[in-house]
């Protein structure tokens, strides 16, 4: 029990940041296989997902703070293997959701062409003026049907982000004050740096990608976080790597050249020489959590424990 407590229960060191991204990367093996035995692309998962990662990150931040106790399930890793664990369940269900109405709409969109089928036999019968008037009275009749089919459809996506919203409603009334002046210092350096590159992904063909541009995104509100976090509020950095370079350079603005180049170059590697999709789409949204979890876990640390 010593053990744990030294090496995983007393914050960051080399020694659980290396064994973290093992399990990283096995979990990542274990759900490549998952993604392609249910044929989805992960990538798509990346708006479905938000309202999780703000649960997780949020409940972090209530504990940062005092309002929840702290326990290992509530704090890294073990709030990673919760939340993950919440958005796979919703993923299957949704899936299961999806299937059953997708299964559905099949079965009355036969019925539809069969008793279409029937209606053209008839009309060989009629006169031409009353077979015309059926055939456009027919067709008027499929088509809305389908169209109110294909309307009552629910995209499993949905389902999850739904699922995730109760979540994090539930998680959010624990939130009794916050300070909208960080909010809105962390949300106004983010939202021109992300529209800087949006406009460069004119130029530059990674960054046109939607979800290229959402990763890169979450990672430069993840380093505005700790920016203004280290340099302004005096948090200090809990992750070993990043600590040692801002003891470097005495600022935590080195973060950003940091993110910028090695997620671009994680980006451009992906695109460049993994062809498979599922892994390709995986690693992209594994990429974007790692960058928006200990984002919104920073901001709104801040923003509930700063009066």
């Amino acid at each position: 029990m010593d053990f744990f407590e030294k090496y995983f229960f007393s914050g960051y060191n080399i020694f659980n940041t290396l064994v973290y991204g093992i399990l990283l990367i096995i979990a990542i093996f274990i759900l490549i296989q998952f993604f392609k035995k249910i044929d989805k692309r992960p990538e798509k998962l990346i708006v479905a997902v938000i309202p999780f990662i703000l649960m997780g990150s949020i409940t972090r931040a209530l504990v940062d703070n005092g309002i929840f106790e702290y326990s290992w399930f509530l704090i890294t890793p073990g709030i990673y293997y919760i939340i993950g664990g919440l958005t796979i369940i919703s993923l299957l269900l949704g899936l299961l959701i999806e299937k059953k109405i997708f299964n559905k709409i099949n079965k009355t969109n036969k019925e539809i062409i069969e008793t279409n089928n029937i209606k053209k036999n008839i009309k060989k019968n009629l006169k031409n003026n009353l077979e015309n008037k059926l055939k456009n009275n027919i067709k008027k009749s499929f088509k809305t049907k389908i169209r109110k089919n294909i309307k009552n459809k629910i995209d499993y996506r949905l389902i999850i982000f739904s699922l995730g919203l109760l979540g994090l409603i539930y998680v959010s009334i624990n939130i009794h004050q916050l300070n909208f002046k960080v909010i809105v210092e962390v949300l106004l350096i983010w939202l021109i740096l992300t529209g800087i590159f949006y406009i460069l992904g004119k130029k530059i063909k990674i960054y046109r990608d939607k979800y290229n541009l959402s990763i890169i995104s979450a990672h430069l509100l993840d380093a505005t976080t700790t920016f203004i976090a280290v340099d302004f509020y005096g948090y200090i950095e809990q992750h070993v790597l990043p600590n040692l370079i801002y003891s470097e350079f005495s600022t935590a603005t080195s973060i950003y050249p940091l993110k910028i180049i090695v997620i671009s170059l994680a980006i451009y590697s992906i695109d460049k020489y993994i062809d498979d999709k599922t892994i390709k789409g995986l690693l992209k949204l594994a990429i974007f959590i790692l960058g928006l979890a200990p984002a919104i876990r920073n901001l709104f640390t801040m923003a509930i424990g700063i009066q």
